[in-house]
């Protein structure tokens, strides 16, 4: 038996001799064949350079019912978006107040006070971009549960995120965050009960919107900072059709940038109001319209976009574009004395 054993070896240690040239071992084979492995996988992978900015765009009241609904009927879902699209593709996020419930249902007639819009409008606002919409307005309860499920749906399913709304109290207050690029954003929306009925809420148990309570609002920015670099709160408060913010809007957004948040946003008046700078940060307290079918007045046809752009340290800069709304739906870029009008009128020399 020995001698078996002892021949089998002489016998394999030829073979590995014949197959392994004389001053390699095993252990260099291995590391070779895999250093090769690795260099084949590092030319073949395509390594980008993480940005050192990142652009987010804002936008006004996003109104997709109703008379706005009427000329998309006629004119196809792309027709509210085609003469700001090609700016809303710069933004690496667009965040907007969508003031409508995406949901099946019956018409909704000229006048009214109630919307709802058509299905499939959730593809068209992530074909122009659209990362994230507000919940958190007057009129995202207006079809009861049913329309809070079936725009959590679409939204989903579009790909689109939603913050200021959630299927119970937790989600409609907790924020919500975009990572892009290595920059994380946390989001929280919030609404005034003052012009909004109280069944509209979130509760426990029950899916609803999330309401302006200062108590909410720090918890929610403390909760943010843990795990975002910024914090962006959008505000639905405010006088309808007023030039200038309410005392208890500049009270909300002021506890807001006390509290950590880097930029207020705020929607409802139908009309550009003023920006703030309270304590080096920016309070933006109405974007006014940016499609809506108010087309009764030149104020409530006017709306802002605003490009903002972030480094590793903070909001650097942003820029301003002043909309126009033709046809009841189309918001229109325009660079006129009346653009000048309206940036005035938010007081844009005076703080920049």
């Amino acid at each position: 038996m020995k001698k078996i054993l002892f021949f089998s070896l002489i016998v394999l240690v030829g073979i590995i001799a014949l197959i392994v040239p004389i001053g390699q071992d095993f252990g260099f084979i291995k590391n070779n064949l895999y250093t090769d492995q690795s260099n084949l996988l590092f030319q073949n992978q395509n390594f980008v350079k993480p940005k050192e900015e990142i652009a987010l765009i804002v936008v006004g009241d996003i109104m997709l019912s109703r008379g706005v609904a009427k000329k998309i009927e006629k004119n196809g879902n792309d027709y509210p978006f085609l003469k700001v699209k090609d700016y809303l593709k710069t933004g690496d996020i667009v965040f907007g107040n969508l003031e409508t419930p995406i949901s099946s249902g019956r018409e909704i007639l000229p006048g009214e006070m109630f919307f709802r819009s058509e299905p499939g409008i959730e593809k068209e606002l992530s074909e122009n971009n659209f990362s994230i919409l507000s919940l958190a307005n007057n009129h995202t309860g207006n079809f009861g549960d049913y329309g809070l499920e079936q725009t959590f749906k679409y939204l989903n399913q579009a790909g689109i995120k939603y913050v200021g709304a959630g299927e119970n109290e937790q989600e409609a207050y907790a924020p919500t965050y975009i990572d892009i690029q290595g920059f994380k954003f946390a989001f929280l929306a919030y609404d005034d009960i003052d012009f909004t009925p109280v069944e509209y809420g979130a509760t426990e148990k029950s899916a609803g919107l999330a309401f302006m309570n200062k108590d909410k609002l720090v918890a929610g920015i403390i909760e943010a900072k843990q795990k975002a670099d910024f914090v962006i709160i959008s505000m639905h408060s405010g006088n309808e059709y007023q030039d200038y913010s309410s005392e208890k809007q500049k009270e909300f957004a002021h506890l807001a940038i006390d509290s950590g948040a880097e930029l207020v946003i705020g929607h409802h008046p139908h009309v550009v109001q003023e920006i703030e700078k309270y304590k080096n940060k920016y309070i933006f307290y109405s974007l006014g319209n940016f499609i809506f079918d108010q087309m009764w007045s030149t104020e409530t046809r006017q709306g802002a976009i605003v490009k903002f752009w972030f480094n590793r340290e903070g909001l650097k800069d942003f820029e301003i574009k002043i909309v126009k709304i033709e046809d009841y739906a189309q918001p229109n870029i325009i660079d006129s004395p009346e653009a000048e009008i309206v940036l005035q009128r938010m007081g844009v020399k005076k703080i920049k």
